[in-house]
């Protein structure tokens, strides 16, 4: 198959899934790290399976980097365990737990050929050069970079330079992939490039990737599942779609989307919806069926991409556009809503049906759109 010019060896069967699976299943339980008072870490746990992309996302300082070097084994955990393919690797120096790595820093050695870049951590391994030349030969071609063996890295871009590293890490074969940030330090069209080779390269070898990122569109785009993190914690870890669109806590629906919230009060269930009573506006508002008592104080929250601006009769509340700007596919526009304490609502709109400012519209949305969150709960 090819992704912009990656040419990976096809190692489909005819359901489309990997020939076989290189990665192995990981396993976290009740990890902790602090440094003196301060928790980094704090009872992080996961089930990893093997040949899936997991993703540790969250705002710096969040625990996901330290997550990440504790199961590398460049930070000692204060308790917990980590076990690979079923082998506790907890106490386990770094180079016995056989993981690869890839850095933002691309950390190639300058005097080196690419083909010896590659080849370095067969060398120290002791593999024989027959089996190191074929090894790297067939990296070189995943990655798209046949052709390319005998330069050094300063004749190389960010992209293929990024694209070597990663060599580096497969070319062992390892259990689990370790990525911090990698594409950190490139360009946006660069980065969006990358992000469907490496995913396209990990579908294709079955390989099991844990990936660090603060970016949130990156994470949506790569990943089977997300750990999305907070202050040393898991607050969900899930597919992208479920985080997206059934986020468990506030904080997980306004990091994934900036949602918009809105509190009110549960006025009654209704067959599959639940009506909630706007406390600012007075408007009336259908979302999903949620499981909370009526009469509940709650925090409504709904993405800026699901809102949709009517007719000023139409929806469960109306207001003023006080800008719009267009950002290419879309417009982004801020909403002054009418009643008390005058909330302002985000919308992004497809660009074809886009208000201007100043012009008066009703705010609809669909129920299933809607999520619900007991008020205080926090964000």
């Amino acid at each position: 198959m090819t992704e912009f010019g990656v040419a990976v060896p096809s190692l489909e069967t005819a359901g489309g899934k990997p020939a076989t699976t290189t990665g192995k299943p990981l396993s976290v339980v009740a990890l902790r790290k602090t440094y003196g008072d301060v928790v980094a870490v704090d009872e992080a746990s996961m089930e990893i399976a093997a040949g899936e992309f997991v993703t540790f996302l969250g705002a710096s300082g969040s625990g996901k980097t330290t997550t990440l070097m504790m199961i590398a084994g460049f930070c000692e955990p204060d308790s917990g365990t980590i076990t690979v393919g079923g082998r506790d690797v907890t106490r386990l120096a770094p180079q016995k737990r056989g993981l690869g790595f890839v850095f933002q820093q691309y950390l190639l050695f300058p005097h080196m050929t690419v083909s010896e870049n590659i080849a370095f951590p067969l060398t120290l391994r002791g593999v024989p050069k027959g089996e190191i030349r074929r090894r790297v030969g067939e990296t070189l071609e995943i990655a798209g970079l046949s052709g390319f063996g005998s330069r050094r890295p300063r004749e190389l871009s960010g992209g293929q330079q990024q694209r070597v590293a990663l060599c580096r890490a497969l070319v062992y074969r390892p259990p689990v992939i370790l990525m911090d940030e990698p594409l950190g330090a490139l360009d946006k069209k660069l980065r969006d490039q990358l992000q469907i080779e490496i995913k396209a390269i990990q579908q294709e070898l079955g390989l099991t990737v844990i990936y660090v990122t603060h970016d949130q569109e990156e994470a949506l785009v790569m990943s089977d599942r997300i750990a999305v993190m907070r202050n040393g914690r898991i607050e969900q870890f899930d597919t992208p779609r479920e985080l997206f669109e059934r986020p468990r806590t506030p904080f997980v629906a306004d990091f994934l989307g900036a949602a918009n919230f809105l509190p009110g009060h549960v006025e009654q269930h209704t067959g599959e919806h639940t009506l909630v009573r706007l406390d600012r506006t007075g408007g009336l508002l259908k979302a999903r069926r949620h499981d909370l008592a009526t009469g509940a104080a709650v925090e409504v929250a709904v993405q800026p991409g699901r809102l949709r601006a009517g007719a000023p009769g139409d929806g469960f509340c109306a207001g003023t556009v006080e800008n719009a700007t267009y950002v290419g596919s879309a417009v982004r526009a801020a909403v002054r809503v009418d009643g008390a304490d005058a909330p302002l609502l985000r919308l992004e709109v497809p660009a074809g049906r886009a208000p201007v400012a100043g012009e008066l519209v009703g705010i609809t949305v669909d129920p299933d759109d809607v999520n619900l969150f007991p008020a205080g709960q926090g964000g």
